[in-house]
């Protein structure tokens, strides 16, 4: 059994475990709950009904951001990587930073590849894929459309994805956020994945859906009405 701290006890306390949150409840409750000494991020867990054979996965586009900035790499040639620093992204080239990240350098939080890229960077799959940051036209990280793309990642377009336990867990912005914001980001989040739910897929595709933060417990949701 895993050993709680004091201050998660004490938070844990004070949720009602058999009551169904409101989104705005839940929001309002971990935010009031919050813990630890530094501004904690608020967590999304969707439980998902799916198959082995099932993958969901997309981006979606958080309309208040993720609360920190982020720092977006793109590996593009000539024109393509003026596109990108004029989109300010933050780390821009093509062999040189493949050499870099090949000697462990891994100081970014997304990356995006020109097609043309693709070849070289491809070379990288064992150190980026295991790190989630192997570009992949699927969640729109290899695109010709570098200045959209990096537009769109630093106001907070992130990716989701199922994990093998048919979970998707996503950090949907963090405390010190207004309450408002955090609402709208979960609705975002929760209507992105529902709207990836397996065609194939027969009944229910939610099993459940938690609101927490870094620190704290989880708070669950009456995701029937989102």
């Amino acid at each position: 059994m895993v050993k709680r701290g004091k201050k998660y006890s004490e938070a844990f306390e004070k949720i009602d475990a058999d009551k169904l949150y409101t989104l705005e409840e839940a929001v309002k409750t971990v935010k009031e709950l919050s813990f630890a000494g530094f501004d904690e991020s608020v967590e999304m867990a969707i439980n998902l009904n799916i198959l082995q054979k099932h993958t969901v996965r997309d981006t979606v586009s958080l309309p208040h951001g993720t609360g920190k900035p982020t720092r977006v790499l793109v590996f593009a040639k000539a024109e393509k990587a003026k596109e990108a620093k004029e989109a300010e992204a933050d780390y821009v080239g093509d062999d040189d930073l493949i050499n870099k990240i090949k000697n462990g350098w891994f100081d970014f939080d997304v990356a995006v590849a020109t097609p043309d890229m693709m070849k070289e960077v491809g070379k990288l799959g064992p150190t980026l894929g295991k790190r989630g940051l192997m570009p992949n036209p699927k969640t729109h990280t290899v695109t010709n459309d570098i200045r959209a793309a990096v537009q769109e990642l630093k106001k907070g377009r992130v990716e989701f994805k199922a994990d093998k336990t048919n979970v998707v867990h996503l950090g949907v912005g963090k405390c010190s956020m207004e309450e408002g914001a955090l609402v709208d980001n979960c609705r975002a989040l929760f209507e992105s994945v529902m709207a990836k739910r397996p065609p194939d897929l027969k009944g229910e595709y939610i099993r459940s859906v938690y609101l927490s933060t870094t620190m704290g417990p989880g708070i669950k949701l009456d995701y029937k009405a989102l």
